[in-house]
């Protein structure tokens, strides 16, 4: 009885092992006939002879490891279609991210056979044609991301049977009809922006923000439009002022010239004063006691006067400028910036510009091209100011400050450092910033002048760029001045000649120093300055070490890929040949992809249905390596 028993179990357990190699061995097969007959551009290492769920990149197996329930291949560099019959044969597949590929043609019909799909990430792909007719054969789905495609054709309505739908974003892509009623009340988050949808937003969809619906031809009157207002006609000035008497005008004429000759005699009190300080004290004295004083020169010549942009509701002219307390924020390279108090409590950032080598004419036209551009992660450019005496530009105040500022400030006890959150963040919002202006204006406009001192949080705490359109207009630097800015391309020795190249150079090197929390140039000790880049390339080529990244992030627990994602990142914007580096969207697109991926306990977009979390932090030493690490 004990002998039969023995073999029985032996028999038992060996047909177990039996069954759970052939299921592994189902899908090893059908994850190799995927890669085997799909181009692509990354080394993958899948073969027959490894551990699928133990070894092969990308690939994710249930606890006991008999099933592939997880495939995630972002950025391998996969072209044309997905294969018939090759991952639809997964069965027990509950996370597919093929994300930041090349991948063509419709959706795989057979993929309605992956009845357990949760997490659907297709997103920034070549996938064109309809979108599946009939979406509740994934009952299951809790996030499709199908955004930054080529699919057309109407929204599914079955969408709508998904009651486990969590996120949902399908914009950018060609979508047209319109918005059908989707009443699920477990959806989190929506974008259907930049598609061609018409109509109205449904009602069981007016919850969500106008931006989720931004570039359609859709209306929701609940909702307030998400433009900024026009500047308001004349005639809604208020009537009744009209309708004063002759004796009140008169009293307000008199009135008004005893008002200027007060503000023209404490003006001319006020100069003297300064002028004796100024004979009085030293030149360090002055820089501290002269935080606040008069900016802006009081001289109009001919028609000079503040021009104001549409969408602009500030309202003041030069002479509310001069009596306006004016604080330095800082000297840059095309001039100094105030901060200035006016008198309504209004309070805007006023840069006069210095060695401007353009006349008039080609100052306006290039201050209408700037003013023109309204995107939230770049500084507005509000109004302008042109004489012979005084060159002004006007911009909305940042009260968090420059991101230099932020990151650079003294460090002790006190400070607050920069969290590897709020980096990302600065990292994304100015990415999205320059993309926007390398793609305004046919692909021709160029910044120029892209550093940290530039670049400001705005109230989401995303970076927001600033001084756009100067470089082209200013009088060149000399090279020496130039590299010691330490953000200038290496082959840009005209500031008016900086290209959408050089841009991504100056861009590369911020991302290095938002990662190592060093200035683009430093001193070592001596009288040796260093270059921020070559530093960086001096560490990789002796080790990847964890010493590249700035100790204040060190803290922060399973972040180390993503770091060493954007070290990648920053390292090929800053080639030293312009045509190794990236475009700007292709940069924007990879540094958008870090913040969605999911590493190790660390919650994001994309976290596992079955609540695990994949190891993904490789050893800082095999940074530099061909393996790839999934995301």
């Amino acid at each position: 009885m004990g002998i039969k028993f023995i073999f029985s179990a032996i028999f038992l357990l060996g047909t177990i092992f039996l069954l759970v190699n052939s299921e592994s061995n189902e899908d090893k097969q059908a994850l190799l006939d995927f890669i085997q007959n799909i181009s692509h551009s990354r080394p993958i290492n899948w073969d027959m002879k490894s551990s699928v769920c133990n070894s092969w990149t990308g690939v994710t197996c249930n606890h006991d490891k008999s099933r592939v329930i997880a495939v995630r291949l972002p950025g391998f560099g996969f072209h044309g279609p997905i294969p018939s019959n090759t991952l639809s044969r997964l069965s027990a597949l509950q996370i597919l991210s093929l994300r930041s590929n090349g991948i063509s043609g419709p959706i795989p019909s057979d993929f309605s056979e992956l009845g357990n799909l949760t997490v659907l990430y297709l997103h920034f792909n070549n996938f064109f044609g309809p979108l599946p007719s009939d979406f509740s054969v994934w009952k299951n789905l809790s996030i499709i991301n199908l955004s930054n495609n080529g699919f057309n054709g109407s929204i599914p309505s079955s969408i709508g049977n998904l009651t486990h739908l969590t996120a949902l974003n399908l914009a950018n892509n060609s979508l047209s009809g319109a918005i059908p009623d989707l009443n699920l009340p477990s959806l989190q988050v929506l974008d259907l922006s930049n598609n061609n949808l018409t109509g109205t937003v449904p009602l069981s969809l007016q919850r969500f923000p106008s931006r989720a619906f931004l570039g359609n031809n859709i209306s929701n009157k609940s909702s307030p439009s998400p433009l900024p207002p026009i500047l308001p006609p004349n005639d809604q000035s208020p009537k009744k002022s009209t309708k004063l008497g002759e004796s009140a005008i008169l009293g307000i004429i008199i009135g008004g010239c005893a008002l200027a000759f007060l503000v023209f005699a404490v003006l001319m009190i006020v100069c003297c004063s300064k002028k004796d300080d100024e004979n009085g004290v030293s030149a360090k004295s002055q820089k501290k006691e002269g935080s606040k004083k008069k900016a802006f020169s009081g001289s109009q010549d001919g028609n000079g006067r503040l021009v104001f942009f549409e969408g602009c509701n500030l309202a003041f002219d030069l002479e509310d400028l001069l009596r306006a307390s004016a604080e330095v924020l800082g000297k840059g390279t095309f001039g100094i910036s105030y901060k200035a108090a006016l008198e309504d409590a209004t309070t805007v950032v006023v840069k006069r510009l210095k060695e401007l080598s353009v006349g008039k004419r080609d100052f306006e036209q290039q201050m209408e091209v700037v003013g023109s551009i309204r995107h939230e992660n770049i500084a507005a450019l509000r109004g302008y100011y042109y004489s012979k005496e005084e060159k002004l530009m006007v911009y909305d105040y940042f009260s968090q400050g420059s991101v230099s500022a932020l990151l650079h400030a003294k460090r002790g006890d006190d400070r607050t450092p920069l969290d590897w959150e709020t980096r990302l963040k600065i990292a994304i919002g100015a990415a999205r910033g320059i993309a926007h202006i390398h793609t305004h204006s046919g692909g021709k406009l160029v910044h120029g002048n892209i550093k940290a001192s530039n670049i400001f949080l705005n109230s989401h705490r995303y970076g927001c760029i600033s001084d756009l359109g100067l470089a082209t207009m200013m009088t060149p630097m000399t090279p020496p001045v130039m590299r010691a800015t330490g953000y200038k391309a290496p082959e840009v020795t005209d500031t008016r000649k900086a290209s959408q190249s050089s841009d991504v150079y100056s861009f590369g090197v911020l991302l290095l120093e938002l990662l190592t929390g060093k200035s683009p140039t430093y001193a070592t000790g001596g009288d040796e300055v260093m270059h921020l880049v070559r530093w960086v390339h001096s560490v990789v080529r002796e080790e990847w070490t964890a010493e590249v990244f700035d100790i204040e992030l060190l803290k922060y627990p399973n972040i180390e890929e993503e770091m060493v994602e954007m070290l990648q990142i920053g390292l090929a914007c800053a080639a030293r040949m312009p045509e190794q580096r990236p475009k700007m969207p292709d940069v924007l697109r990879r540094i958008e992809d870090i913040r969605r991926a999911s590493t190790g306990n660390r919650p994001s977009f994309e976290t596992r249905s079955d609540g695990s979390t994949p190891t993904l932090t490789p050893p800082v030493a095999e940074i530099g390596s061909s393996s790839s690490v999934p995301q």
